[in-house]
């Protein structure tokens, strides 16, 4: 296979969560395989650096969006406000979300809401935005940003692993709408990376045993993930779809 397959010059992705951690390492393996880059996230000072950093790795446009994606509004938003700077989206990355460990009895209304907005109907709402220029163009990727924690899971991720299954029912739906105009849309399952999220929210004896239950006995780093999400954002990938490609460190085969 050619190495061609893995370029995205001419191409334009939008990465939401795009400042910091998988989405930052997603988007620059974009940039440097050639396509145009537009992120969005909350924070406009983290965008800025995130971008800037980008644009000295790779010679493509890289422009950003603020946008809270719990705020349904605000996400049909940026789907405007993306295509109006870039003229259009090719690639989605449906990569925005956060966790809020809360046992099933002790579930707050407000954060049930606003995590399942977040990690689920931001999804929904970019690609309901998105996908008709794809279909005009008869060529187009979306990939969900779901985790091994939508196959599995642990005491008190309720919300999270909720909305990470939702991910990939989503997404093979979609994939039956959308496969006859050329159009892919997968769901890539991280497991334990090393972000800020799992840093924030995890004690240093926990990082060891998330470690210690993978079978490469580590964290994954965010770099990681760029040739996964270049291979189903690629003409690479193009009979890929409909499906989850766990990346994981062998997490989900280790029981003991």
């Amino acid at each position: 296979m050619s190495w061609k397959r893995f370029d995205l010059t001419g191409r334009v992705a939008l990465v939401t969560g795009g400042s910091k951690g998988l989405g930052k390492a997603m988007a620059r393996g974009f940039a440097e395989a050639g396509a145009e880059v537009i992120l969005s996230s909350r924070h406009e000072g983290d965008l800025e650096a995130a971008a800037r950093e980008i644009r000295s790795a790779a010679s493509t446009r890289v422009d950003y969006v603020t946008a809270d994606l719990s705020r349904r509004g605000e996400a049909e938003q940026l789907a405007k406000d993306a295509v109006a700077r870039m003229g259009r989206v090719d690639i989605l990355v449906n990569n925005a979300g956060t966790n809020r460990p809360q046992p099933i009895d002790q579930i707050r209304d407000q954060d049930w809401d606003e995590l399942l907005e977040l990690n689920l109907s931001s999804c929904m709402a970019l690609t309901r935005a998105l996908v008709p220029g794809m279909k005009e163009r008869r060529w187009g990727r979306v990939i969900h940003i779901s985790s091994i924690m939508g196959f599995s899971s642990a005491a008190g991720r309720n919300v999270y692993s909720a909305t990470k299954s939702a991910l990939l029912g989503l997404a093979r739906a979609s994939a039956n709408d959308l496969g006859p105009f050329g159009i892919t849309v997968n769901c890539i399952a991280p497991g334990p990376f090393l972000t800020e999220l799992p840093l924030s929210l995890l004690s240093e004896a926990q990082q060891d045993e998330f470690a210690r239950r993978t079978a490469l006995g580590r964290w994954g780093q965010p770099e990681e993930l760029i040739g996964p999400a270049l291979l189903l954002a690629s003409d690479a990938g193009s009979y890929i779809t409909g499906t989850a490609l766990v990346v994981d460190g062998g997490s989900l085969c280790k029981i003991f």
